[in-house]
């Protein structure tokens, strides 16, 4: 039996993000009495955006996460690759709400893309055997 130690930790901890960015969601929704949309509030609308970018994007890092650690080309760099990541949109959710942490929806854009594209060519070489 094979054991991904890094893709287990990584999707443990993207559980964990995801339902802390829908308690975020639901909290706000509470607050301002909105069950159903977003009933044009700008905060609430900010909160769900956040969650839903990080759904896009956390799908691809998994997936590309698996691949390299299922290639045997992993290693203590794919966790701290993964930690930098998770960390990133923790900053990202707290800028999407705007005000003086919006530094971080910045920082954690920047890292997602560069997160992303790092696995890429990683699975890249790995694929063409450079790796």
């Amino acid at each position: 039996m094979t054991v991904l130690p890094v893709t287990l930790a990584a999707a443990a901890a993207a559980a964990v993000l995801n339902i802390w960015l829908g308690l975020r969601i639901g909290a706000l929704r509470n607050a301002l009495q909105i069950s159903i949309g977003d009933g044009g509030s700008e905060a609430l609308q900010r909160r769900m955006r956040a969650q839903l970018n990080y759904v896009e994007n956390t799908a691809f890092v998994l997936i590309l996460v698996a691949a390299i650690e299922l290639a045997g080309t992993g290693g203590q760099w794919l966790a701290y690759v993964a930690a930098a990541y998770f960390l990133a949109r923790i900053a990202h959710g707290f800028g999407m709400d705007g005000g003086k942490a919006q530094v971080g929806r910045m920082v954690g854009t920047i890292v997602t893309l560069l997160t992303q594209l790092g696995l890429a060519v990683a699975a890249a070489l790995t694929a063409a055997g450079v790796l």
